[in-house]
């Protein structure tokens, strides 16, 4: 079933996370970088209009580019993840989509909070606890990843593999 979401991509997690994430996360086999996701599922990529387009880049518009660290291994009962400090900028633009976009909730609804986060482990509990010991030794050798949002993607699975449909720019900080 064609798909889209919306994610920040994070790169800069990869020196720390790669290798796990290619043992640990099928998804990495399907183009998925590493990544926090803002809003999944998202439209089929078919009907993503300009209109559609403009309105997101619209909302996303309302956030300026911002640092963020990952600094925390974080735990689903089958994820095993890296937490980004501040989350809430992650949390306002994911409110900011579904205000959009109502009748796309975050994760289809199954989840009542929003918990921004770059999975690394993800669909096996015993994966997820071997991923999460070996991300916190990595953590305390060589410190949080940091990074800076200034873009967001809207990616798309049309095909069987994820690619860019889209890429929003957020505007700069101001000083």
């Amino acid at each position: 079933m064609p798909i889209s979401a919306f994610v920040v991509k994070v790169p800069a997690a990869e020196p720390l996370a790669g290798d796990l994430r290619r043992r640990y996360d099928a998804t990495v086999a399907l183009g998925v970088p590493a990544h926090i996701t803002l809003l999944v599922p998202f439209m089929d990529p078919a009907l993503v209009t300009q209109e559609v387009v403009d309105r997101a880049r619209r909302v996303l518009e309302r956030t300026p580019s911002f640092s963020f660290s990952l600094p925390k291994v974080g735990r689903f009962p089958e994820t095993a993840y890296l937490a980004p400090e501040p989350a809430a900028p992650f949390v306002e633009m994911t409110l900011a989509l579904v205000e959009a976009f109502p009748g796309f909730p975050p994760y289809g609804g199954e989840h009542t909070s929003i918990v921004p986060h770059l999975s690394v482990a993800h669909g096996d509990a015993r994966h997820a606890e071997q991923a999460a010991i070996e991300l916190q030794a990595r953590l305390l050798a060589s410190g949080a990843v940091r990074a800076t949002c200034v873009e967001v993607a809207l990616i798309e699975n049309s095909s069987g593999r994820w690619q860019d449909l889209h890429t929003f720019r957020l505007p700069p900080a101001s000083i």
